[in-house]
């Protein structure tokens, strides 16, 4: 009877098993076919050869890219350099990425820069917002824009225990912030096996100096995060589940799901157009690719655009698609003025005229 009992449980447990594998690779795209959307102007931008993984555009097409993402699990071309934040003049005739100097007392050796958020004061002061993971933890680092200097004056370093695997922010003020905790591990076998049971356990924070409170939850991977041009709705990108969550934003801070868009790729980071609402969506096609790097098999690139999101009906429109030979890896896209600029998590970035 004994081992009856065990074989039974056994085969209970092979079943459990087999089934999530099977979900998992599902919810990976594993087996998705990417047919090429290609765009005639496009080159890649000389200087940027570790990752774009975000980036974020003021209004007069000053573009600031983080580079250099160090991350559990994922490919890293130079694990050993500390990370970047580049700067690229939109409004040139050809645009070149600049690398901007930080102030002095700020630990550059341990910089990890993921999600970046930008802030325009009152008194016109821009603020850099940079998730940071020094030694693989999670903090949040506001700097000081200086454009004279081509320059980043480091104010403050942000930790707090609602902020543990912190990948995308988006400000809203010189000192407040919405931000997304992609996994509730970060120890890297333990992101794994929450990914692979599927356990929707991540969320949204806010955080003010006076208060920090979680304000949205139940994502299996709460990755990129933006806000409407008019800051009434938020935008989350859950990766794993290929959707993004339309949240209605309230006077106490606090967000409620108003919608979900459902799609059939990756979503990474957001970008909103300021002048038409549009949605811009760096996208993995293929996450298995991503997550099990191959040379020989590089993981694709795909971007989006989501236009009238708040209707019946949104409209879709796969705008660049390429099977890894050019990009590897795009997890964001953002557009000014004709021109298009895609990120990546590890690999190059490019730049395209529309």
């Amino acid at each position: 009877m004994g081992k009856v009992l065990v074989l039974a449980l056994a085969g209970i447990l092979a079943a459990i098993f087999g089934e999530r594998l099977m979900e998992f690779r599902r919810k990976l795209n594993h087996s998705r076919k990417l047919e090429p959307v290609e765009l005639p102007n496009c080159h890649l931008i000389k200087g940027i050869e570790r990752g774009a993984e975000d980036i974020d555009i003021l209004p007069d097409g000053l573009a600031f890219i983080s580079s250099g993402l160090k991350y559990p699990g994922l490919k890293s071309f130079a694990p050993d350099k500390p990370g970047e934040i580049f700067l690229m003049d939109l409004n040139d005739e050809n645009p070149r990425a600049v690398e901007l100097r930080i102030s002095r007392g700020f630990d550059l050796a341990s910089f990890n820069p993921h999600g970046i958020s930008t802030y325009i004061d009152k008194d016109d002061s821009v603020y850099l917002f940079v998730v940071n993971h020094p030694e693989l933890k999670s903090t949040v680092e506001v700097f000081k824009f200086v454009e004279d200097e081509n320059s980043l004056v480091h104010l403050k370093t942000i930790r707090h225990e609602l902020l543990p695997s912190v990948n995308d922010i988006v400000a809203l003020g010189p000192d407040h912030f919405y931000a997304t905790n992609d996994h509730y591990f970060f120890d890297s076998i333990l992101m794994y096996l929450e990914l692979f049971l599927g356990l929707a356990w991540t969320n949204v924070v806010y955080y003010s100096p006076t208060e920090v409170k979680e304000v949205a939850s139940g994502f299996y991977s709460a990755n990129g995060i933006n806000i409407s041009p008019d800051k009434k709705y938020v935008y989350i990108a859950d990766l794993m589940a290929h959707r993004i969550h339309v949240m209605e934003k309230h006077a106490n801070w606090s967000l409620t799901q108003l919608k979900v868009l459902e799609l059939d790729t990756l979503v990474d980071n957001l970008f909103v157009d300021p002048y038409t609402g549009d949605i811009w969506g760096g996208c993995h096609p293929n996450g298995m690719k991503l997550l099990f790097y191959d040379p020989e098999n590089p993981p694709g690139s795909e971007v989006i655009r989501i236009q009238n999101i708040l209707s019946a009906k949104p409209t879709v429109t796969q705008v660049y698609a390429e099977n890894g030979s050019v990009l590897q890896g795009s997890s964001v896209a953002v557009v000014y003025s004709g021109k298009l600029l895609i990120g990546t998590v590890f690999h190059r970035a490019l730049y395209c005229e529309l």
